[in-house]
C-alpha cells in the first residue's frame, strides 16, 4: 500500500508560513509591459490585478485570488494576501483552483492543524498562527 501523505520535511517546511522558500522578489514579478508572470493567459497588469484582488465584488476576488494560487509559485501567493484572507475567502476560492486544490487544501489544513497544536500546548501565536493585514 502506497502512502499519500506527504514526506515529512515537506510538512515540516510548510508547517510555518515564515519558512516559505524562495519567493519571486517583487521587481521580477512582472514582465517589460508590467504584466505579472502567472497572468500569462490575459492581459492585465499588476496595478489592475492588485485592484481586481480588493474588489467590492467577491466573484472577481474569488476568480482573481484563485487564479494567483493556481499559477503562481505558492511562495509568491503570499506577495497579495494574508493567510487569513486565504481562509476567509477558501469557499469562494476552491472553485478557480482546478488541480491545485489539492496542494492548498493540504496546505491550509497543516498550518489550521500547527494553529490548533499551538492553542492545545498554551503556546504562542508565531508566524503561522499570527494575523496580518493583506500585504498590498
Amino acid at each position: 500500500m502506497t502512502s499519500t501523505a506527504a514526506p515529512a520535511t515537506l510538512t515540516t517546511m510548510y508547517a510555518r508560513r515564515d519558512a516559505l522558500l524562495c519567493p519571486t522578489p517583487w521587481e521580477q514579478l512582472t514582465d517589460a509591459q508590467g504584466r505579472p508572470y502567472f497572468l500569462w493567459d490575459v492581459d492585465m497588469s499588476l496595478e489592475a490585478f492588485v485592484e481586481g484582488l480588493r474588489s467590492p465584488d467577491p466573484t472577481v476576488r474569488a476568480y482573481l485570488l484563485g487564479k494567483l494560487m493556481r499559477q503562481a509559485k505558492p511562495d509568491d501567493v503570499f506577495h497579495f494576501v494574508s493567510l487569513d484572507t486565504l481562509r476567509a475567502e477558501w469557499d469562494a476560492v476552491q472553485p478557480y483552483l482546478g488541480n491545485r486544490r489539492a496542494f492548498w487544501t493540504w496546505l491550509l489544513d497543516a498550518w489550521a492543524r500547527v494553529d490548533r497544536e499551538a492553542a492545545a500546548s498554551g503556546g504562542g501565536s508565531d508566524e503561522t498562527t499570527s494575523r496580518h493585514e493583506d500585504p498590498i
